[in-house]
């Protein structure tokens, strides 16, 4: 599904733990890494389509999070014009997407990458909350940035003064779950 500006919508995914930490996550084959995300079907709402793509790609249920709350509408970022595919039609130009801040209530055996027969990732981590911003592939660095001001009030452990905006802390390995 693409509006008519050519933008496909879509749903974000920032999971945070207590000590404000995110998940992190690489995708299945490859070297970059993200947050979960992905398209929402026609007849879902957005947090309908979080629900759905938190449980395809990390396998945790509504019970495992707390939703803390959500970006005011759309956010959106443009794809490189060399991953676009001009023979579809309508053409995709990039994505719209609403984010979601989730607390984890559970523990790092919850997580289940392998929870589909074609995971999304196959390695994660917890990191320093603005490090995506900075590490993810460059053409969508803008709207984490967005994403993670609009949110980051809303973590309850986070405080500005460790390690916030221009400086983020190191990862930290977490144990792999492929």
């Amino acid at each position: 599904m693409i509006d008519a500006d050519g933008f496909r919508p879509n749903v974000g995914i920032v999971l945070a733990r207590h000590d404000g930490r995110v998940f992190w996550a690489r995708r299945a084959g490859q070297d970059g890494w993200q947050f979960p995300q992905g398209g929402m079907n026609s007849d879902e709402t957005p947090e309908e389509a979080m629900y759905r793509e938190l449980a395809e790609e990390t396998g945790l249920a509504p019970h495992h999070v707390e939703v803390l709350g959500a970006t005011p509408g759309w956010l959106r970022y443009r794809l490189p014009r060399n991953m676009r595919r001009r023979h579809q039609r309508p053409v995709c130009i990039g994505q719209k997407q609403v984010w979601f801040l989730l607390q984890f209530l559970a523990d790092d055996s919850a997580v289940r990458l392998d929870a589909t027969g074609h995971p999304e990732f196959d390695h994660y981590r917890w990191v320093d909350f603005w490090y995506p911003a900075f590490n993810v592939i460059s053409f969508k660095r803008g709207v984490y940035k967005r994403a993670l001001e609009h949110l980051e009030p809303l973590v309850p452990a986070f405080r500005a003064s460790d390690g916030a905006a221009g400086e983020p802390a190191h990862p930290s390995p977490a144990p792999r779950r492929d």
